[in-house]
């Protein structure tokens, strides 16, 4: 199992991550102003809108699944699969730290 202080360091840089994400996002949104656009102009912009919206949910999914990872460590059970009680291996971790679910787990999940 992954050492709890590298745990901690990788979800604290998914985090990280995650919220710089969601700020550029916010900030890009509130720089477009409402002058000079034509209707082409507006759609183009409605369509951004769209992906943001859809990429802003996308990014508090992984926020949330950042905090139940973090609860996890906490109580002790980070790094065992939720599912099945299997140990996810190191590299799994080191390449997805919210991991829940062994790779086969996942992929019997659709996922």
């Amino acid at each position: 199992m992954v050492d709890h202080e590298r745990a901690r360091a990788l979800l604290a840089a998914e985090r990280r991550r995650i919220e710089q994400e969601l700020a550029d996002l916010a900030s890009a949104g509130n720089a477009q102003s409402d002058e000079d656009f034509d209707a082409g102009d507006q759609a183009t912009d409605l369509y951004q809108a769209e992906l943001d919206e859809s990429r802003e949910a996308d990014l508090r999914e992984q926020l949330a699944a950042v905090e139940r990872a973090e609860e996890l460590l906490a109580a002790g059970t980070y790094g065992l699969s939720i599912e099945s009680g299997l140990p996810i291996p190191d590299e799994r971790l080191e390449v997805k730290p919210t991991a829940e679910l062994t790779v086969d787990e996942e992929r019997a999940r659709g996922g």
